[in-house]
This record gives C-alpha cells, structure tokens and sequence, in this order.
C-alpha cells in the first residue's frame, strides 16, 4: 500500500537542454529522445493521483549561447510538477562527456534540495549514466529506492565503435567511455529497479554488463503524447513548416519520405540518401524530406554533426537531388507533429534507417499521426513494428532493401491504409503515456517505504533517547558547530610534530565554532593510537576503516544506523573466497581488517590491475566498492561506504551543510571526500595518484607538507573568518 500523502518522486536527467517547451531537440547529440522522454515522463506522473509532487532536476545553464530559459532555477511544469536546475560545475553549457569532474557537486546540490523540500522522494528515478552515478550516491545516502533508465550504453557503443574501427584510446579521449561503464556497472548494482525499453536491449544489451541483474529489470516502452500526435482532421489546413519545405520541392505535392533524427552517424541518413539517389522510380513517385535538427553554419557544429551534413550535401550534388530533397535549417517542437500530419496527408512513408535503435520515439510519433514506418531490424523498432504491424523492418546497410521497401509502400495503396489504421489503434493500445505510468507505478509499489523522515527533522537540543546514535556527550562540537574540519591522519595531520602544534593552536585560540574530524583508512584503535602518540586531542567525529566506521568522541560512541546502512548486501566470506582467485594480492594483518573493511597488500607486478580487480568481483555478483592507494594498499568496503558518504551523511544527520566541512587529505583514498562541494586541501606531500584532482573546483593544492599544507588552507579559506562570503567566488571557479 502506499503511504500517505502520495509519492515524491525526484527524476534525475543531467545533460542537455531540458525545459518544459519547444524542446530543442537535435540541437546536439545531448538534446535528443531522452530529454523529450524525461520531460513528458515527468508531466504524466504530475497528472496520476497516486502521485503528490514530481521534481525533474537537471543542471543550471547560464550561457549566453543558449537560451536564458535553462538559467530559470525553478520552471512550473503543472500544479504538481516542476524542473529544477542545479549548479554542476561552469556555468556554461557542456557536452556530457566532460561533465563527470562536476557530478559530485551535482550530487550535494540534488542533497541541499531534498534538504530544503524537507522530504525524503519515495523514489529516485534517474536517467542515462551521469545521473545513475549522481542518484546512486544520493539514494545511498538517504536510503530511497532507485530507479534507473539507461538510455544507451556505453559497453554496446564501446563495442560498435570498435568494430567501426575507432581505436580504443580515441573513444576515451573523447567519450570517457570507461568513467561512463563504470558508472553504469555501480548503478546496476545499486537500483532497485532498472527500465528498459525493449526485451532486446535486457537481453543483448544490459547482459554484458558484469552488474547485470535480470530480475531487477522491466521493460516498460515509452510513450507517445497522444494530445499532440494524432492523424490530421478533414479540415486541416497545411502548417507553417510546409512552406519551409516548398523551396526545395518542385512538385511538393508528392508522397513524402520523411526522416527525423539528430545528425550522428549512427542514424545512417547517407545510406537513406544513396537508396533515393539511385532509384529514379523513387525519385519519381516521392519527395525525400530529411528534418536532422537546427543549425545555422555547419563548420561551426561539432566534428560529428559537421561530417553528417557534409557527406549529405556531397550526395545530393552527386545525384543531383535538388528539387527531390527537402533539409529545412530550422524548426521547432510544434512542426515536428505536423511533419508527420503532413507525410500522412500526401500518402507518405516515414523511415528510420539507424545502424542501431535502442527504441525509436519518432516511430510510434509517426504511427500515432497515422503513418506506415520503415524501420532497423535492429532493437526498438523491432518490438514496434510486432506490436502495431504497421510498416516493415529493413537491414540498414541494404540499399537494395531499403528501396524495396520504400516501393512497396508507396505503391501498395491497400497495404498503405492497413498499416496506417494498425498504427493508430496499437499505439494507444501499447504505446501511451499513461499504460506507461500505470505499469511504472504499479512495479514501484512493491518498493518498501521506509521511514527516514528523522534524517531532515531538526536536531534535538540534547541528545535523543530514541537515537542512541546521537548520544554525542556535551564537549562534542557537532550539535553546535557551524563548520568542521576533517583530516586524513597519514602524511596529512601527522608528520611533523611542529605544524601539529600550531595547528592545534589554532584550532583553540581561533576555531570555537569548528568542529574537528578524523577520515582514515586505519582502523578505530589505531587510529586512537596514533592520535595518543602524537598527542592530538579527542577529535569531535572519527570516520574510520575506509569510511566503513563512524565514531562521535570524546566518549568513541558508534553510529550503529550507519553500519546498518552499509551492511546492506555485505558478504564479507564471498569476498574473500573470490579474492583467493587472484594473483599478487595478500591479506593484510588482521588488526587492518574491519567488520566492514577488507584490506590488501597488491605487487603490482604480479596483479592485475585495480579495475580487473573490481570487474572481477562484480561478475561474482558482489557489491562492493574498492579504494587503491600508494600502489600497494587496497580496501574492499561496501558499496555505500566511502570518508565521502560517510561525511555527506554526517553532515545531513546533524544539518551541516557540506560546503562548510574543509577537509584534508594526500592519497588516492582521500578522493571521494575531497570531491564535490566539501571545502578541499591536497597538503604538499601528496601521493601521485591525487594529480588528476588538480583544476578541480574547491581543492585547493597547498604547499606545505603535513599540518602546514592544512594551516595554510585555513587562511586560503579563511576558515575561521566569515566562511559563507567565500562561497559564490568558489562556485563560480
């Protein structure tokens, strides 16, 4: 049963341009099908009375090349749906693939948003590989449920790229195509639920991934909004697009051969173009309309888009198409379902001739107005055209094909009129919005709604008898404090004895409302033991074992709410067992070892490497997340563990922004709290492995080794001054 009142459900698309109308779709290879499905998603849950609030979060844009619209922080989409666009890295807008540096930030502005609802979302759904890393992070923390919808992936466009002959190290340049699988691979693991679109993209596409859970997935297909795609009345006059597409035609009232797509070569349009060319039947019996996004000068579009208009504009000249072919500059949302009305109304056909289709939404748009489709006899179109029989499927790389089917459909009147009625009556027998919501709804009703409220109420003034967890004693600063630093005890807070010591000068004389934390890898009584030596005083918070332990002092009291939060999926044995298969990695002393920490000494000579290592243990379907350091030390942890969750949920336990923790670190181990919107120090002495964090936003490399690179990031903060007049200049870096 649900709970009442009704669901919160916060979807997550991070890229592209995304706003509530005339959806720039084709702009780039970013604002396609998935920001039309997000959006159109997000309005049909809104109108489900099950459902009492629906937030589309995505990224702010502030960028003078694009609309002021995608600079709008809220924009109202219905009574109970909006977009929500949030900071994540420059303000200008970027192309997924170098996005990922900026997600971690995204991932704490979607927390300060929940915070400031003051509402845990009965769901998280997220959308595409960047925000399944983000809504991974975020649903660990708070302890929702996570729905995930892949979109594409990356291992299947890895794998065509390849066989295409793209070498290996040009995909990662470009593409940062192993960020993108591993992403994927962690949020396999961590959702509950994963839709996809067609049983062909579970069981060829998803089963090559080593995450790849089969009983967590469903496939629900999208839907079509019938309210603008329908077959056009008796009395419909021609839109305006129409006279766009009369200055290319000679004779435009022809049967129209339409294509809508963006302009990727995977779309294979010059193949569509060569089939037309070649055949001067067809070029008699039809009109080729090609509708391939905006633009305004091809040199200036990306090299992909920019290859695509170039091999069709050399086509057309070779087959000397002009007359035949229509390619508009421009058009906008509302042309697209009159494109369609239009291709019906003069007998038409629409095709998609994709090397690949994962789904294919324009071809259920088409069917919905009433027109026959060719289509890839390749993943989406594959189930479409099963369900409403209604055109025919083609090998994309078959001119002869191609043209044969093109033919037959133009030429076969009663074949035409069938497949046009089949297409109207299945789509909205199996294509709607609204089957799509009522099947959606019914598979996240089985979730269990756990209560986590308390985690956004207000801190009690004294410690609470039924959170035994905050039974923090009076000298701890968290309840009071209004920043917090945390240090990393090796080569950062302990090396040198004389930095310590005016740094816990300064800390006495200077730091009255700071709180002070500890995040190693070391376990609980080492930790103590290095901090008695070295003489450090009892620090308010200790995150310990990798982020696996949380402490609160002076009284060493645990968080058991975390442990169980992590605990989750925990096979301890399993992971052992399965990390006897590998070579050159031996156990580490058992005083390393935690309840939830598993510790290595890794010869990286006789290794393999840290991702083999992973990949290894995911097909053995275990959970788990794995910190390498210095080359030689490796922590197996549960795969919500991390000093970063650790940190972001203390900080959200005790209502601590994150912004306001300034933490230190110098290895490998240290990267998931020094990214995001945490204050940040890499102090002097750092490990190799931290380089790659330079130029990220808020870290700042020091100078100085051990506690002086920390003392010197307390005045480039100004840490104990007026911190919150730092913030914009820092989030404008």
């Amino acid at each position: 049963m649900l709970n009442k009142p009704g669901l919160y459900i916060l979807l997550v698309s991070v890229h592209g341009l995304i706003r509530g109308n005339n959806l720039e779709l084709g702009r780039d290879a970013d604002t396609g099908g998935q920001t039309k499905y997000v959006v159109e998603l997000a309005c049909t849950l809104a109108k489900n009375p099950q459902v009492e609030r629906v937030d589309l979060v995505t990224r702010l844009i502030n960028d003078p090349k694009v609309s002021s619209d995608y600079a709008q922080p809220v924009e109202v989409l219905g009574d109970k749906v909006q977009i929500i666009r949030l900071a994540c890295g420059p303000r200008r807008y970027l192309r997924k693939e170098v996005l990922w540096q900026h997600l971690d930030t995204f991932a704490d502005e979607l927390l300060r948003h929940i915070r400031k609802i003051g509402r845990i979302p009965n769901v998280i759904h997220t959308h595409y590989a960047d925000a399944g890393y983000v809504g991974c992070r975020v649903a660990g923390w708070l302890g929702t449920p996570l729905v995930h919808t892949g979109h594409s992936l990356g291992r299947v466009k890895q794998q065509r790229l390849l066989e295409q002959g793209t070498k290996q190290e040009v995909i990662e340049e470009h593409f940062h195509i192993s960020k993108r699988i591993e992403a994927e691979e962690i949020t396999l693991g961590g959702a509950a639920l994963v839709i996809a679109s067609t049983n062909q993209e579970v069981e060829q596409q998803y089963s090559v991934y080593d995450r790849y859970q089969p009983e967590r997935m469903v496939v629900i297909p999208p839907g079509v909004t019938l309210e603008r795609f329908y077959p056009a009345p008796a009395n419909w006059q021609n839109p305006p697009i129409q006279q766009q597409l009369d200055r290319f035609l000679k004779d435009p009232q022809k049967p129209i051969i339409m294509a809508i797509s963006r302009p990727a070569i995977r779309k294979n349009v010059g193949s569509l173009i060569k089939a037309y060319g070649e055949d001067p039947e067809l070029r008699n019996l039809a009109n080729l309309v090609i509708i391939l996004g905006k633009r305004d000068d091809i040199m200036t579009m990306e090299s992909g888009p920019r290859q695509v208009f170039i091999e069709i504009l050399q086509l057309i000249d070779r087959y000397d198409l002009y007359g035949h072919i229509a390619y508009p500059k421009h058009h906008n949302a509302d042309d697209v379902p009159d494109l369609y009305r239009l291709t019906a109304k003069t007998q038409g056909v629409f095709i998609n001739p994709a090397l690949t289709e994962p789904f294919g939404l324009t071809l259920i748009e088409a069917s919905a107005c009433g027109v026959p489709i060719i289509a890839t006899a390749d993943g989406g179109p594959r189930d479409i055209l099963a369900a409403c029989e209604n055109g025919l499927l083609i090998n994309p790389l078959d001119i002869q094909e191609i043209q044969d089917a093109l033919r037959t459909t133009l030429t076969d009147t009663e074949k035409w009129q069938r497949w046009s009625n089949n297409g109207l009556v299945n789509v909205c027998k199996y294509f709607s919005w609204h089957s799509h919501v009522e099947k959606y709804l019914e598979r996240i009703r089985l979730f269990p709604q756990r209560r986590i409220q308390s985690l956004l109420s207000p801190l009690p003034a004294s410690p609470a008898t039924d959170h035994p967890e905050w039974n923090a004693p009076d000298t701890n600063r968290l309840p009071t404090a209004d920043r917090f630093l945390v240090c990393e005890i090796d080569n950062t807070l302990l090396g040198d004895q004389e930095a310590l010591g005016q740094l816990i000068e300064r800390i006495r004389k200077e730091g009255h409302t700071t709180g002070v934390g500890i995040a190693t890898g070391r376990s609980l009584e080492s930790t103590l033991s290095m901090l008695e030596e070295w003489r450090f005083p009892m620090p308010d918070l200790l995150i310990t074992s990798a982020g696996s332990e949380i402490y609160y002092g002076p009284q060493i009291v645990t968080d058991t709410s975390w442990q169980k939060h992590i605990g989750y999926q925990w096979q301890a044995k399993a992971i052992r067992q399965a990390m006897k298969d590998i070579p050159g990695v031996e156990l580490q002393s058992p005083e390393a070892q935690g309840k939830f920490k598993i510790s290595y000494f890794v010869d990286a000579a006789k290794a393999p490497n840290f991702r083999e290592i992973i990949r290894h243990l995911r097909r053995h379907q275990l959970p788990v997340k794995g910190v390498y350091s210095h080359n030689m030390y490796l922590d197996l942890v549960p795969i919500r563990a991390s000093k970063g969750d650790a940190i972001r949920y203390v900080a959200l336990k005790w209502g601590l922004p994150v912004d306001r923790f300034l933490v230190a670190g110098a290895s490998g181990n240290d990267e998931s709290m020094l990214a995001g919107n945490t204050l940040a120090v890499v102090v002097g002495n750092y490990s190799p492995e931290v380089e790659k964090l330079r130029g990220y936003p808020q870290i700042y490399f020091a100078q100085g080794h051990y506690a002086w690179g920390i003392l010197e990031a307390l005045d480039h903060y100004d840490f104990f001054g007026n911190l919150s007049q730092i913030q914009p200049e820092l989030l404008m870096v």
